[in-house]
């Protein structure tokens, strides 16, 4: 049996909530971000790449409707998951009109076993009209807001070509709150000039900012980006694995107990990975983080407030 995790795992808080396993499953609407069309830039954050983290799907002519159950009958053999979630990954998805928005989460939601989803966006992508639209979907279904923050500093905002200041994230916040919909932030350890105060000054400023979830990522270089050219060129040193395993303990400690922890690491595809070598191999991470917070004899909270 696997052991109880020390801080508030995702798998879990959905199994409380449905009684049983609950699966992702990633959907492109074929949407594209700020920061890549040319209204900010046309060159995206330094580390992501022009598929935006998507599959391009969309671009293939393969509808919503159609992605949600390719991806639900594996899951279904793998997991015997019979609950989904529709995970609006690729992009900016709510760059778009709001018509064109409850046109595509209308599409997913009607979709056999789906009974919620999670829309992943940027804190400048917002507005009152839009945060309306994915309240009214938070009264009948579980409606995850995901913002990629990624830092608090604007320093390394602005070295990212970030497009947007912890400003942004702000007013979105003050936007989403106490309106019934769950608020996921995403933050990147082993940004380009970050030391760890700075990365644990991250995990203190989102603690108080009422997010529900959040996703720890690691920065790993992706083929083809900005930052591969910076690597490349020796501009810039990815984390070692044992320094990003006791950085995110660090930042567990120092997150309140309830809030949930989506992701600690990420999963790079084989194909586009640069660097460190080490990302590839997920469950080795994800077995030291949890190895680590056992030795400390720690857990998500230990230090938060203090």
């Amino acid at each position: 049996m696997e052991k109880k995790k020390r801080y508030s795992d995702y798998n879990a808080y959905l199994r409380n909530l449905y009684g049983e396993r609950v699966q992702k499953i990633s959907v492109d609407a074929g949407l594209t971000c700020p920061n890549r069309d040319g209204k900010l830039s046309d060159t995206g954050c330094i580390y992501c790449n022009a598929k935006g983290s998507g599959t391009g799907a969309f671009s293939r002519g393969i509808s919503i409707r159609e992605q949600i159950e390719n991806g639900r009958i594996p899951a279904m053999k793998k997991y015997k998951a019979r609950k989904f979630l529709a995970y609006f990954q690729s992009y900016s998805n709510t760059y778009t009109t709001v018509a064109r928005m409850k046109a595509m989460y209308d599409e997913a939601l009607s979709c056999d076993g789906v009974v919620g989803m999670a829309v992943g966006t940027r804190p400048d992508c917002v507005d009152e009209e839009k945060i309306a639209l994915l309240e009214a979907y938070a009264k009948n279904y579980l409606v995850w807001l995901e913002y990629g923050l990624q830092s608090v500093h604007d320093v390394t905002l602005d070295l990212i070509n970030r497009g947007h200041d912890f400003k942004a994230f702000e007013r979105a916040m003050a936007l989403t709150r106490n309106r019934g919909i769950n608020v996921c932030t995403h933050i990147i350890l082993g940004l380009p000039g970050e030391d760890r105060e700075m990365m644990l000054d991250s995990a203190r400023v989102i603690a108080d900012q009422g997010v529900n979830g959040v996703k720890i990522h690691l920065l790993y270089v992706i083929r083809d980006t900005p930052l591969d050219r910076m690597w490349q060129q020796g501009r810039y040193t990815p984390l070692e694995q044992q320094a990003y395993v006791d950085l995110v303990c660090d930042f567990l400690e120092r997150l309140p107990e309830h809030m949930i922890i989506q992701r600690i690491t990420g999963d790079p595809h084989a194909s586009e990975l640069r660097a460190p070598a080490w990302a590839g191999r997920y469950r080795e991470t994800f077995n030291m983080i949890q190895h680590t917070l056992e030795q400390r004899d720690s857990c998500q909270g230990k230090f938060y407030g203090k």
